[in-house]
């Protein structure tokens, strides 16, 4: 299958959906939405189901939505409860909860109580301290309650040999992601930020070994093509979400790459596997502890500054000349540690821009002046 045809399929995934959606409903599968963030997606898998990202939407207006959250929460949290009460997610057979932030801390509940007649919904929360071996319990605590629920939608017992075979099934897809996203770099003349997104983002929508195959199948197309003699300039992108392909266009425009990202939506969803080794539930716990360098999460070493350095090395080893920062408009954390991540970036040297964003956004006129301006700056360094 040829490269075009596969990034077409990876953009029609992406942007539909909801067809996909109807599509596994027609099959007779059930399938289960999970909101951001972390929630173990090889639990839905073991159980037979369908797991289904829902991380806003860049089509949809905050109506319904609006009487049950505050204005400053977030566009993506607004947007998910949004898709939950128009219908849009209606073949939906249960959603999982994470409340690993401020705003999904509350946007649980409004959810909770919002579909209490529609469909159920599991809570998850997860440790803020994930190292201690009571955090470890609590997280295993609470990764059975949300099997337990899981248990009671698939109408069967999720057995322990099933999450092994599901976590196998999900770390061959994040090594085949992360091979993608080097791929992507080195071949950035044929997979340009619109498609690199779209690629990436319909992992949250596929089931997972499909998608996980033709992704396997595209790597092998790259990896045959001679590396891209790129004349223009290359970046890396951080922050919650950057999928928006009018937004992404205007990187297109301007000939820059991304190099590499540090993007919750992307890359931090994928860079720590589960080992296949001992108790796969305890696999899962320990796959969330050792996920690290995320704004969301503990880090009892902060005052070190790890997570900005880590960022600004991504930098270094990528090739990139800049990065550019997406900050979700009303997110807290990513506002909040911006201050270190800026002087991690100074002290390395490194030219950065930030972008205000929301999924509210319909006019990028701004962005594409600071992007051409920021694209100007970096090909004469």
């Amino acid at each position: 299958m040829s490269t075009e045809v596969l990034l077409n399929e990876f953009k029609e995934y992406s942007e539909h959906p909801y067809r996909v959606l109807s599509e596994y409903k027609k099959q007779g599968k059930k399938v289960i939405g999970m909101l951001p963030y972390y929630a173990p997606a090889e639990l839905v898998v073991a159980a037979g189901m369908v797991p289904m990202g829902i991380w806003g939407s860049n089509k949809k207006t905050i109506a319904h939505a609006k009487e049950y959250c505050a204005t400053f929460y977030c566009t993506i949290a607004q947007l998910d409860l949004e898709m939950l009460l128009d219908g849009t997610m209606d073949l939906l057979d249960g959603v999982i909860t994470p409340t690993i932030c401020d705003t999904l801390r509350p946007m649980s509940q409004n959810i909770r109580v919002a579909m209490s007649e529609k469909l159920p919904c599991i809570f998850l929360a997860h440790p803020q301290n994930r190292f201690a071996d009571w955090g470890k319990q609590f997280c295993l605590d609470q990764y059975n309650d949300v099997k337990a629920g899981l248990e009671k939608i698939a109408g069967h017992e999720i057995k322990s040999e099933d999450i092994a075979a599901a976590i196998k099934v999900y770390n061959k897809s994040r090594a085949a992601r992360r091979e993608f996203v080097k791929l992507a770099s080195a071949h950035c003349d044929v997979i340009d930020p619109i498609m690199r997104s779209a690629v990436l983002k319909a992992a949250w929508f596929m089931d997972k070994a499909e998608y996980t195959e033709k992704l396997e199948a595209l790597n092998a197309e790259l990896k045959a093509l001679p590396e891209a003699k790129w004349n223009g300039v290359k970046v890396v992108t951080s922050g919650i979400i950057c999928d928006n392909p009018t937004l992404l266009k205007i990187f297109k425009d301007n000939n820059v790459a991304i190099a590499a990202d540090d993007v919750a939506h992307e890359s931090r969803a994928f860079r720590t596997d589960a080992s296949e080794e001992g108790d796969p539930m305890m696999a899962l716990v320990e796959q969330f502890t050792n996920t690290d360098y995320d704004v969301l999460l503990y880090d009892p070493q902060s005052n070190k500054n790890r997570r900005g350095e880590f960022v600004a090395n991504m930098v270094k080893e990528s090739g990139a000349q800049g990065l550019v920062l997406f900050m979700q408009q009303f997110c807290d954390p990513e506002e909040m540690e911006f201050p270190y991540l800026k002087k991690a970036l100074d002290a390395a040297g490194i030219p950065f821009i930030k972008l205000g964003i929301d999924q509210q956004m319909r006019d990028f006129g701004q962005a594409a002046t600071a992007i051409q301006a920021f694209a100007d700056v970096l090909s004469v360094q």
